[in-house]
């Protein structure tokens, strides 16, 4: 009788295959991480190279000044996902405080007043549906029309701004009526000490982290950005989902325009010229991708922070203002290679 010699084999393993450290995932491995560990470095050098700049003035102007454009920052990182981009948000700030402003002026003139605050609701509603209009033809024009996202909303900001111009003969204007107390409160006051539009920066973002995070819309987002062709074969609405994200990117500029007209108490007609490079460039630092498919609420904020520390640095360091827009356009191409280099290592 013979017997079986043959021993049982190990079981097999996956020794070849590296495991991942704990800094190779998730948010640490992200490009937001990158900037975020570049933006403390920086804020550390800042506070020994000048002794300004943590001041409780200070730090309350860099926080004012950077929730300025982050509402903004927020929406065309939406857009940026799914692989689009709004070269109109700068010109649709200007035209939603002029039409919020004109609202209120015109509601003031014609006495009409059912109950406190009336005028306030309407004029801030009827900036916002201007806001909404430009976002919704903008995303009709590119998920319709299939037009080229780059060309329409150059477009779009020409066209936009020449309302805004047009509406106001050039000069602009003021909100004004027995509401405008109220409504410079509500956009330029403080609660606790902490700037309105910084508290509402916050909630946005809040919002918008768990709708990407934990709702099937935003995995539709993501999927759009990631591969088109693919979302539309596993069932994605890509066309409705792509005018919301520009209707939101749209009313995201909206509401950061009603807030700088109220800390100005104005609305200028060249409000927010050029704001489109900063806006960008904030959500491309804090780690979106241009080619669609990544980025996120808080990468966005901190692109918006890095910038503004940057240019308030430049300030005490009395550099010449002129050189920021240069120094911001460097830090864009850096970003833009980090994470290229970052991909290739990981890839």
């Amino acid at each position: 009788m013979m017997t079986d010699t043959t021993q049982a084999s190990p079981p097999q393993g996956f020794s070849n295959v590296r495991r991942t450290r704990f800094w190779q995932r998730g948010f640490l491995a992200s490009q937001s991480a990158y900037v975020l560990a570049a933006l403390i470095v920086l804020i550390v050098f800042m506070s020994f190279a000048s002794p300004n700049f943590l001041t409780a003035g200070n730090v309350g102007n860099i926080v004012r000044n950077f929730s300025f454009i982050a509402i903004a920052t927020l929406g065309i990182t939406l857009v940026i996902i799914t692989g689009g981009i709004d070269l109109s948000v700068g010109s649709t700030i200007a035209l939603t405080a002029t039409v919020t402003s004109l609202t209120m002026a015109g509601l003031n003139q014609a006495a009409f007043q059912p109950f406190p605050g009336f005028a306030l609701i309407v004029s801030i509603a009827a900036g916002l549906a201007v806001a909404a209009l430009i976002g919704f033809g903008n995303g009709v024009a590119i998920a319709k029309l299939k037009l080229s996202p780059f060309v329409t909303t150059l477009g779009t900001l020409s066209i936009v701004r020449g309302l805004t111009y047009v509406a106001t003969y050039g000069r602009g204007t003021s909100p004004s009526g027995p509401d405008k107390d109220l409504f410079l409160a509500i956009t330029s006051g403080h609660v606790a000490g902490i700037p309105v539009g910084f508290i509402y920066l916050i909630l946005i973002a809040v919002i918008m982290w768990i709708v990407l995070n934990h709702t099937a819309w935003g995995r539709h987002v993501y999927a759009i950005g990631g591969n088109e062709a693919a979302g539309r074969l596993t069932g994605v609405p890509v066309d409705r989902v792509k005018i919301q994200v520009y209707v939101l990117c749209a009313l995201g500029a909206g509401i950061n325009g009603i807030i700088i007209s109220g800390w100005l108490g104005s609305a200028p007609a060249n409000l927010a010229t050029g704001y489109e490079l900063t806006i960008i460039a904030a959500a491309v630092i804090g780690g979106a991708n241009l080619a669609g498919g990544i980025g996120g609420a808080a990468g966005a904020i901190i692109g918006c922070v890095l910038i503004e520390v940057i240019r308030n640095g430049l300030v005490l360091a009395r550099v010449d203002p002129y050189w920021q827009q240069t120094l911001v356009g460097c830090i864009i191409v850096a970003a833009v290679l980090v994470d290229r280099f970052r991909s290739l290592r990981n890839g």
